[in-house]
């Protein structure tokens, strides 16, 4: 019973994921939420059914019927995020929303079946960073000063980053964070937002040379900072954030080839300091040779990709475990192989269609500031993912970014989640500019239509007192 469960199984959960990423793209055929509806609820059928799934597989391949309860605590979850969004918010973007509540399912899964402990403590950041995700949107929606706080987000940013590399915990030779009252923290991961914010800021107004020169100063001090942490993953993600906010905002290829430059020079100086990025591109570049020691994690992450197929091993079937630190850094790889690469693709697409939404948001807004700081977001969210992924299929070197959403890591599901916020409140500003827009174009045309029966009256008033001036004509010729 428990063969035909794990091998049908594996189809049905293709097939699920299949047909949910085929509804994150079909919201694109409709410009208004009204007529998205049926392909919301069609989402939410499809998560709901997915979870389920993956966790009765998980009950039958461990025998413990105790984990339908926590797939019920988590289904509670996620249903209250959906419902309470489009209750708060009714016109927030329920992609967005959906994309969010289903990549969070697909993480809890697959850390359930590596490390069941972990996956408890996710769920709780997790149901902790919901309630701060609910009230964001109403404080980007209402508050209308934040784009006057570009020196308060920059030094917010750079005191945090360097408090970090002054008291930071090290991890592998990386200052990443430090604990307060027990908990720890990844500043960089909050600072990423901060940083949109204050280049968006900086630069709505203008874009000239002395001000693109001035943000660059700002900007380079983050970057600098957390190279001296040797967070380097983060400090690319900075790096790539600024060049294109730059780029979009002044339109200058010039800018952006030398962005281009400057981070190639930046890149092979880092190769030659640091001892543990030549060790990274070595076992980039040729894993198998230091597959004892330096290679063994990239080539465990390929092997597991590969024995995956088409539709996985199943949930319990493969040995992620093999693979260290797989539920952070290398997660992507365990999905692959239980999962399925249909179902890797799938996930990479779901992350493609939040992307695709962030800039569809980002253009539809009047407001400059908010034009920058959705596409600074969605840019940040994006290259997260392309790195992460691109470490664990060595597309690129590994960085040690994680997965959002589905890799383990409290900062960054929380910082995710609010990324995700507050796009949402600046999808609301953008229902109210449409809103606005759409009234003064009624108002307009209802202007035009009294202009047009007040021309027809009076033409009708001269066609009357041409009349009576030919009738009086012929009563003094009579």
């Amino acid at each position: 019973m428990e063969l035909y469960v794990s091998e049908f199984s594996k189809y049905v959960i293709t097939l699920l994921i299949a047909l949910y990423t085929y509804e994150c793209f079909a919201v694109f055929r409709f410009s208004d939420e009204d007529r998205r509806k049926g392909i919301y609820t069609r989402q939410n059928i499809l998560m709901f059914a997915l979870h389920f799934s993956c966790f009765i597989v998980i009950c039958f391949e461990t025998g413990e019927i105790s984990y339908l309860f926590f797939y019920a605590f988590q289904q509670i979850i996620l249903y209250a995020a959906i419902v309470l969004f489009r209750m708060l918010y009714p016109k927030s973007n329920r992609l967005l929303i959906n994309n969010m509540c289903m990549l969070s399912s697909i993480g809890f899964v697959i850390l359930t079946r590596l490390s069941p402990e972990k996956a408890i403590k996710q769920f709780i950041i997790v149901t902790g960073s919901l309630v701060v995700a609910l009230i964001i949107p109403f404080f980007v929606h209402k508050f209308k000063f934040l784009k006057g706080l570009k020196w308060i987000y920059a030094g917010v940013g750079i005191t945090a980053l360097s408090v970090v590399l002054i008291l930071g915990q090290t991890t592998y030779g990386s200052k990443l964070s430090y604990s307060i009252a027990g908990i720890t923290f990844q500043p960089s991961e909050f600072v990423k937002i901060l940083f949109v914010f204050y280049v968006a800021s900086a630069l709505y107004k203008s874009s000239d040379f002395f001000d693109v020169f001035t943000t660059a100063v700002i900007a380079a001090t983050h970057v600098i900072v957390l190279v001296c942490s040797k967070d380097l993953g983060s400090a690319l993600i900075f790096f790539v954030v600024y060049v294109l906010m730059v780029f979009v905002v002044s339109g200058k290829f010039i800018y952006l080839l030398a962005g281009g430059l400057g981070g190639s020079v930046a890149a092979y100086i880092a190769f030659k300091v640091f001892t543990h990025v030549q060790v990274r591109v070595q076992a980039w570049q040729d894993p198998w040779s230091v597959i004892d020691s330096t290679g063994y994690q990239i080539t465990q992450s390929l092997f597991a990709i590969s024995s995956g197929g088409l539709f996985g091993l199943g949930l319990f079937k493969g040995t992620p475990d093999s693979i260290p630190f797989v539920e952070a850094d290398f997660v992507f790889s365990a999905i692959a192989e239980e999962l399925g690469i249909l179902f890797a693709v799938c996930l990479i697409l779901i992350c493609v269609s939040c992307f695709v939404m962030f800039m569809n948001i980002s253009v539809r807004l009047n407001d400059k500031f908010y034009q920058l700081v959705s596409f600074g977001l969605g840019v940040t969210y994006i290259f997260q993912v392309f790195l992460t992924i691109g470490g664990g299929t060595k597309f690129i070197p590994l960085t040690g970014v994680t997965l959002p959403f589905i890799s383990y890591g409290g900062s960054s599901v929380l910082t995710t989640l609010i990324m995700f916020s507050i796009t949402e409140g600046l999808y609301m500003i953008r229902e109210d500019e449409a809103d606005a827009l759409r009234q003064k174009k009624k108002k307009a045309k209802r202007k035009k239509k009294r202009k047009a029966v007040s021309e027809e009256i009076m033409d009708m008033d001269d066609e009357w007192a041409d009349r009576e001036e030919s009738d009086e004509e012929i009563d003094v010729e009579s």
